[in-house]
């Protein structure tokens, strides 16, 4: 389990928590609005992981949503929810590796124009140490996760020592919006705020890899998202009591204005290091992650027969180098934004996928052992089925263009199915 706990824990806390706050606070300039995004964000994670634990310990293969959408739905519906995760995955690699090498950049001057070449040595470095094997994976990831929450705890006592010392910030008037601006307001808000909490599906690639996943599973997921929802609202009560508020709205890097007033001109220094610590664990937990996606299809033959083999230490090999190479071909032809971008139609869809799923499975096979068995279904999974509609609905409305190619994608993809599953 406590494996489970670093790679949810690594793969959810990241950049995005001390960016986000800035945008939360500008759309919603009152203190119970703003919290009250955070505390709704953290029970649609905890709602999502209610109903796909039943189908990771119903279906304990490594592998994450492809699996649920496979059995669920048919081979045509994993090959879609399946590759898409794969390079979404990867390509969020690169993402983290690009954000923490620009960072790296900050802390070293002398690296300024090397931020492409640091990025590429970050997913080289894990892909090369994730092929020592599954227990040294593990390790490493345990490793990195213990780091990054050292690194948010400090800050988090850094804001309580500054607070003891100065007192709490006063508040600072802001604008509110009106009538049903406000539930708009809160809507993009919340959208903000559940791409943070993203991620805390990341035991669910693993399953096989745990003794007891029915059990481990379960205690890991929402114990992991205990632990990220504790870190996170700690977060936000130490920043708003160091900077108001009204000050924090619309900040592009909010914890860079807390670290600004807690160590004055060695602020941007302290935060780029919490970030280079804290993005170790992430890129540690994506690259494995991704791997386990493509050696599930393999298994199935909707991808490659090679992407099967695993060392004599039980890591993917030849999957994990496939992540490796998709990660930095992202990378050094600058496509991996776009392609996350349109990517990120297929993430928010494959959670209502795997909410379907769970419908599906308890009509077609009442009788199978479910170790977790979602709690108030079908009524909570209902509501996270109607949320994921919603959630997607305005993510295609905020990018208009990159939902349509998403669309255009998933037309063109059933005759790219029927050449792959007949090639493997």
């Amino acid at each position: 389990m406590g494996f489970g706990l670093a790679v949810v824990i690594g793969n959810t806390i990241g950049a995005g928590i001390l960016a986000s706050p800035g945008l939360v606070a500008e759309l919603l300039p009152s203190m119970w609005l703003f919290f009250g995004a955070w505390i709704v964000g953290a029970l649609y994670a905890f709602g999502g992981a209610n109903a796909l634990c039943e189908l990771a310990t119903m279906i304990p293969r490594s592998g994450g949503q492809y699996h649920f959408a496979r059995r669920a739905l048919g081979h045509y519906a994993g090959f879609v929810v399946g590759w898409c995760d794969w390079l979404g995955t990867a390509g969020s690699a690169t993402a983290v590796a690009i954000v923490l090498a620009e960072s790296v950049a900050v802390l070293l001057p002398g690296l300024a124009s090397f931020e492409t070449p640091i990025a590429a040595a970050t997913v080289i470095l894990f892909t090369v140490l994730l092929l020592g094997g599954v227990r040294e994976g593990a390790r490493l990831q345990t490793a990195t996760s213990l780091v990054k929450a050292i690194a948010f705890l400090f800050l988090i006592g850094a804001c309580v020592v500054f607070i003891a010392g100065h007192g709490p910030a006063a508040a600072v008037a802001a604008d509110m919006p009106d009538g049903v601006w406000v539930v708009g307001a809160f809507i993009v808000a919340l959208q903000s705020v559940i791409y943070t909490f993203d991620g805390w599906t990341g035991a669910i690639y693993f399953t096989e890899e745990v003794k007891d996943p029915g059990r481990d599973i379960p205690r890991a997921t929402f114990g992991g998202l205990a632990g990220i929802t504790g870190i996170y609202l700690a977060l936000m009560v130490a920043f708003v009591l160091v900077v108001p508020l009204g000050e924090l709205a619309g900040s592009p890097l909010a914890a860079g204005d807390v670290a600004a007033r807690l160590f004055g001109a060695r602020g941007d220094f302290v935060l780029r290091l919490i970030v280079v610590l804290a993005l170790l664990s992430t890129v540690n937990a994506l690259i494995p992650m991704s791997s386990r996606v493509l050696y599930a299809m393999g298994t199935d033959r909707l991808a490659p027969g090679w992407a099967t083999r695993v060392s004599a230490g039980g890591a993917p090999r030849n999957a994990l180098l496939a992540s490796g190479a998709v990660s930095l071909l992202f990378l050094l032809t600058g496509t991996f934004a776009q392609v996350v971008a349109i990517l990120s139609f297929f993430f928010v869809a494959a959670y209502a996928v795997s909410f379907t799923a769970v419908f599906v499975l308890r009509w077609r096979e009442p009788e199978a052992a479910r170790p977790w068995r979602a709690w108030g279904h079908p009524w909570t999974t209902a509501v996270m089925l109607v949320g994921s509609l919603a959630f997607l609905a305005g993510a295609v409305v905020s990018d208009l263009d990159s939902g349509l190619i998403a669309v255009g994608l998933v037309l063109v993809s059933y005759p790219i199915f029927r050449v792959v599953s007949r090639a493997f």
